[in-house]
Formats: C-alpha cells, sequence, structure tokens
C-alpha cells in the first residue's frame, strides 16, 4: 500500500533538521504512543515504521539519495501488506485524516476485507472512526459544513455495519446533530444554480424544525447538542434572507399545519409580501383569513388586519381595526398624528410593510413602499372591484400616480424614507420597548384649505353614490362605470394631497418570534469587519466638551424663546438646533436644562430622560461637544422644515470616577433634521444621519 506520506512527515520534523534533532523526535514519537485501544502487535509495527525513518535520515548518503528522489517528484510511501495499518496510524497522526479514513474503510470493504473477529478488522475499525471525526473537524475549520457532515455519515454507517465501538459511534451521532445547522446554511447560502444542494438544504431544515417541535422548540429535551431556542432564533433569522418568498410559505405552512403557531403567523406575512410585491390582493386575503384564525395570545394582530383591509381599499374596515386595538401608544400617535386619519393609515401600512413585512427574502428587494403603484395595479383595480369592498373614503379602481405629479409640485420636497440614527450619544435609538408602539411623532405637510377640500370631496361622493343608486333606462352600463371611475379620481386627489407629503412615522409590529438574541451568530465567515475611527486629540476634546457651554452666547445658554415665526430665517433655524444639542448635551452630563423641551417634541424629550435614567443607574455620564459647521434648508413649508446640517461631534461615556469606559469622535457628520409646527410653535420632531 502507497500511503500519501513522507519521512519527514512520518517522524514530524522539517526536511532542515539535523540527526540531533531527528533522534529527539523520534524518540518522542515513540514515548508517545496511540492510547485509544489499537492492538500491541500494530503498536509494535508502528514503532519499527518510525524507526526504519529515523534511520534513513541519520544516514547521510541515504538521506541524499532519499531527498534526490524527492526533489525528482517521487510522492509517497510504500508499505507492505503487513505493516499498512501501522502506515495508516501514522498517517492520521500527520494530520492526513481524510485519507487515513478513506483508506481505513476501504480495507475494511470486500475484497480486501479482514477476517472478523481479527486484530486488523479491529484496528481498521478503530481507526476509521478516529480519523473520520479529526477529518470532520478539519473540514468544519475550513467552513466546509455539508462535506465535514458527509463525513460523519459515512463514519456512522461504517461502524454500524461492523457492529462495533458503540460509543465512538454515538460520538460521531452527537457530532453531527451539532452540525446540522450549520450544514443548512452552507447548502443554502451555495449559488442559487446549485440547485440540488439548495433543495438538501431545504428537506433538511424542514426535518430539523419539525423535530424540535416547530419554530417554538416544543420538543426540545434540553440537551447539551441541541440548538438552544434563542440560538436557534438568530440562525433562522440568517437562513430566511436564503429563501425565496414562496419556499418560507410553503414551509410555514408546512409547519402550521404540524402544530407550530409561530409558522402559521409567518406564514401570512410571507403572503402579504408576496401579494404586494408581485400584485397579487387575492394573497393578502388569504393572510388575512389566516391572521383571523391563529390563536396568538398576547398579541394584538388588528393593526396588521387594519393594514391589509387598507391594503385592500376597505377603509371603513381598516379604521375599526385600529380602533379596536388595546395598543395605547399606537392610540395615542394617531391621536397626536397632525394630519388626516387616512394619511396616518397610509403612513403606518407604508412602514408596516417596508420594515416588517419585505424584508427577509431572497427574492424581494425593496427600499420603498409605493402604494401609488399598488392602487394603479390593473389586477388590484380588478380584484378590489371584484370584492366590493368600500369604505366611506373607500379606495376604488384607480391609482395615486394620475395626480403624484400635481402633488409632488405643490410640496416641492419628497418625504423622509427613513430615520438612520447618527453613532455616538446622537447615536440613541428612538424605539419604545412595548411592542407596535411608534417610536417617533410625524408631521405631515401643509395642504391648502384641506377641511374645505374634505367637505366637499365627501358631499360630492355622497352625491356619486346616491346617483349611481337610482336605475336609469337611458344609463348604460359602460357609463355608470366611468362616473364611478371620475369620482373615485376626485377622492384619490384629495388622499394623495396629504399621503405624498407626510412623514414616514416609525413603527414596529413585531413576529412571535423574539428578537434582540444575544446568543453567538452562526457564520460562514470569519471575524467581523474593521471600523476604522478618525484619529482625534482626546484631551483636547474633552476639554471642549466641558467648556462647550461657556462658549455659546447667553441667549442660547440661558434663555430661548420659541420659535413661533410662521417663515424662520437660516439664521433662528440653526440657533434652534444648537439649543437642542446643548440641551441634550447637558442633560446627559447630569446638568439641568429647562430648553429641551422649548426645541424638541414629547418623544425625543422622553428619550432623552430614558437615557440619562439609564445612565444614572449604571453610574455613568456622557460629555459631548457637537458643533455645527454648516446648515442648509432642503425645503420649507408652513408646517414643515428640513434642513441639511454638517456637525463636528465627539463624546466620552464616563464613570462617575471619570474614568473612561468609551469615546467616539466624527470630525464631520451630516445630519438631517425634521422640524414640524404645531399651535404656531416650531420644535424639533425627527432626525437621521445622511451618508
Amino acid at each position: 500500500m502507497e500511503l500519501p506520506i513522507d519521512h519527514f512527515r512520518l517522524l514530524g520534523v522539517s526536511p532542515s533538521s539535523g540527526p540531533e534533532e531527528v533522534l529527539r523526535f523520534f524518540q518522542l514519537r515513540l514515548d508517545r504512543t496511540p492510547d485509544q485501544g489499537f492492538t500491541p502487535e500494530v503498536i509494535s509495527q508502528r514503532s519499527e515504521l518510525l524507526r526504519r525513518s529515523a534511520d534513513l535520515l541519520c544516514d547521510k548518503e541515504s538521506r541524499e539519495k532519499y531527498e534526490s528522489a524527492l526533489l525528482g517528484g517521487a510522492e509517497g510511501l510504500e508499505f507492505s501488506s503487513n505493516r499498512d495499518v501501522a502506515g495508516l496510524i501514522l498517517l492520521w497522526e500527520a494530520n492526513i485524516s481524510y485519507e487515513a479514513f478513506k483508506l481505513s474503510r476501504k480495507a475494511l470493504q470486500p475484497p480486501q476485507a479482514p477476517a472478523l473477529g481479527s486484530g486488523r478488522e479491529a484496528d481498521l475499525t478503530l481507526l476509521a472512526a478516529l480519523s473520520c471525526r479529526d477529518a470532520a473537524l478539519q473540514e468544519q475549520e475550513q467552513r466546509h459544513y455539508s462535506s465535514a457532515a458527509e463525513l460523519l455519515e459515512e463514519g456512522i454507517h461504517l461502524l454500524q455495519r461492523m457492529g462495533k465501538l458503540v460509543e465512538h459511534r454515538k460520538t460521531l451521532e452527537k457530532d453531527l446533530e451539532t452540525l446540522l445547522p450549520y450544514r443548512i446554511l452552507d447548502l443554502l447560502s451555495r449559488d442559487i444554480s446549485d440547485q440540488k444542494a439548495h433543495q438538501e438544504g431545504l428537506n433538511l431544515l424542514d426535518g430539523f424544525v419539525l423535530k424540535r417541535g416547530g419554530l417554538e422548540g416544543k420538543k426540545l429535551n434540553h440537551s447539551n447538542t441541541e440548538l438552544k431556542q434563542a440560538d436557534f432564533e438568530l440562525f433562522f433569522q440568517q437562513i430566511r434572507k436564503f429563501l425565496t418568498v414562496q419556499e418560507q410559505i410553503d414551509l410555514f405552512w408546512h409547519w402550521h399545519k404540524n402544530g407550530s403557531v409561530d409558522a402559521g403567523f409567518l406564514c401570512a406575512i410571507s403572503l402579504v409580501a408576496s401579494g404586494f410585491y408581485r400584485r397579487k390582493p387575492e394573497c393578502l386575503q388569504k393572510a388575512r383569513k389566516k391572521i383571523n384564525k391563529l390563536n396568538l395570545q398576547g398579541f394584538d394582530a388588528m393593526p396588521l388586519l387594519g393594514c391589509i383591509d387598507l391594503l385592500l381599499a376597505d377603509l371603513k374596515q381598516a379604521e375599526e381595526c385600529f380602533a379596536n386595538s388595546n395598543d395605547i401608544g399606537l392610540k395615542e400617535w394617531f391621536d397626536s398624528y397632525p394630519g388626516e386619519k387616512l394619511a396616518a393609515l397610509c403612513d403606518y401600512s407604508r412602514n408596516w410593510l417596508l420594515r416588517d413585512v419585505l424584508p427577509g427574502f431572497r427574492d424581494i428587494e425593496v427600499d420603498s413602499v409605493d402604494l401609488e403603484a399598488w392602487f394603479a395595479d390593473r389586477d388590484v383595480q380588478d380584484y378590489v372591484e371584484k370584492i366590493e369592498k368600500k369604505g366611506a373614503l373607500g379606495i376604488a379602481k384607480a391609482g395615486f400616480s394620475l395626480i403624484s405629479g400635481l402633488s409632488s409640485e405643490k410640496s416641492g420636497s419628497k418625504p423622509l424614507d427613513s430615520t438612520k440614527e447618527i453613532e455616538g450619544a446622537l447615536d440613541r435609538p428612538l424605539t419604545r420597548s412595548a411592542e407596535h408602539s411608534f417610536e417617533n411623532e410625524a408631521f405631515s405637510e401643509d395642504v391648502a384649505n384641506r377641511d374645505t377640500l374634505i367637505e366637499n370631496l365627501i358631499a360630492i361622493y355622497k352625491r356619486g353614490i346616491s346617483t349611481l343608486k337610482v336605475p336609469s333606462f337611458n344609463i348604460s352600463k359602460t357609463r355608470v362605470k366611468l362616473r364611478k371611475r371620475r369620482l373615485t379620481l376626485l377622492i384619490l386627489l384629495f388622499i394623495s394631497m396629504f399621503s405624498t407629503g407626510s412623514l414616514i412615522g416609525w413603527l414596529s409590529i413585531r413576529s412571535r418570534l423574539r428578537e434582540n438574541i444575544k446568543a453567538p451568530e452562526l457564520s460562514l465567515s470569519k471575524g467581523k469587519p474593521d471600523v476604522k475611527k478618525a484619529e482625534v486629540n482626546n484631551e483636547t476634546l474633552l476639554d471642549k466638551l466641558i467648556d462647550q457651554s461657556n462658549s455659546l452666547p447667553e441667549s442660547t445658554k440661558l434663555v430661548y424663546r420659541v420659535l413661533t415665526a410662521e417663515t424662520p430665517s437660516k439664521e433662528q433655524l440653526l440657533k434652534l438646533i444648537e439649543v437642542w444639542l446643548l440641551a441634550k448635551a447637558d442633560i446627559l452630563a447630569g446638568r439641568p436644562n429647562s430648553n429641551l423641551t422649548d426645541v424638541a417634541a414629547s418623544q425625543l424629550v422622553n428619550i432623552v430622560s430614558e437615557q440619562r435614567k439609564k445612565d444614572e443607574t449604571l453610574g455613568q455620564k456622557q460629555i459631548i461637544n457637537a458643533e455645527i459647521k454648516s446648515l442648509k434648508i432642503l425645503d420649507q413649508t408652513s408646517k414643515r422644515i428640513a434642513v441639511r446640517v454638517e456637525i463636528s461631534y465627539a463624546d466620552k461615556l464616563l464613570k462617575q470616577s471619570g474614568e473612561v469606559i468609551s469615546e467616539t469622535s466624527l470630525p464631520s457628520l451630516t445630519v438631517k433634521y425634521v422640524l414640524g409646527r404645531k399651535k404656531s410653535q416650531w420644535k424639533l420632531i425627527d432626525f437621521g444621519s445622511e451618508k
């Protein structure tokens, strides 16, 4: 038998080692005899092979001939049949485990299978078990999880066939069970062209979830080899992005039929995603029915149903669903929303789709949600007309797109699509822990004579409905349909004028799968990307942080008059934002400042207060320096102003003793601030960093 190893690797020495080092390693190898249970006969043969290699490498003439042969392309060593098992053991000891396992397994198969019950059979079986596990571990280190699992399966089948080494077989089975989620991730994350691997990954995932007792893990026995529920949820979030929306619908449907309530909920969400993205409203209707049938204890499904009803143009039913919600935060947001109720419903639904429905699918990529395109789609219009779900201000067979240009010209700007927070103290999450609560108060743009417009549209709508209900021999069905279309266009004109200019209200509707999992992430890549921070003079920055309040004008530092000008100047806006930055810095540093409520909306004030309470509980404080470099007005109406501000920012998180816990420095940071006017007073209502 020829083995892929040379005398140097067999002994474990470097090709440059001298005779003394060769003899030293030879003696070490003799002293470190494998104690896994090999027969004395094969251990003796192993020692003989080591001695032959040491003698060759210590003899100058023999070594020179051997090295010349290696340079000439000679590969491997030839072993006689009575010493091949000892050679395989040395191959395994040299960490060439894959080859050792393959050759051992081959030697156990006919026609070269050893006699039953012989020492050769026992040694080869043990070597196969040991080398199989080591080879699988080496594959895992290379992130080849699927091939590692295949090796373990081969080893398990071999030991089952031999009927030996039960404990070793159980060890391989435990390794295979532990490896399963990594194997699924490996298979599903491969290129989509590898359909065989992808389908194998789907089958393994299906069996894995069913064996656990659904997404909830009802059948877990809490053994050491099982994936803990928190780790499983993180793993499942990772693999979702490798699955298409239809694959997820099929899997969730199957798991729900087998008793998983969470899977039923996710099936409904996937149906909504598929229906909206592919303009198939019938999928939304299926999702609505499924949500109604689910027994989601402690979960308020009313806002979800309301969003679906809105997308199906059943405005009356949508309003009832939101009204029946027991989410206090949601009701407070609706009550304080400055625009009309329909605008609030559109904002909520748009953000629900963007944040909680459409992400997480391999074949759905969206960065914005266009409700105009949805209602303008012919399939959606036909379906809406078919099911005849229209409310008092129902959205019927027409689209927003016909009048989007008019509304955009009036507003002069585009709505702020999202708000990404700033690093450091500026980057405090604008969220609440309560599920489904809105994190941010949104102000829609001003619409001239809105009340009059609403009254006129309602009157026109009622007149149109009453007219359409009166039978007339002279009016054909075609003319009636055309009159319906004219009426709905008027209604849509009203909807678009306040919906296209509104800001996206932050919302959070969470599924039953838990969030904020802190378990270690399963990943196919090693490490995390390095983040390079700008170098700054820390001592200078700290001095600037401490002296910041002394550098501001007295009027800004101590007294601030609320901004009520109908059209604030650039200087007035600059002053308001400076007061916001200073007030926030004072409070987070533990200093009093009464100006915060004069320049910021209530939800931003609450966020700053909660952050300070958290720091106090931990015995910490923040020293912040944020200096405005420039300010540019992006758009301005009588109700809303958006500005872009360039800021030089730095902060330090300190213990009460003065010890620095962490620090952040950003020489240049661009932030978009949004101000809203309510009861003649301007306040900051939102902000977000811009790349």
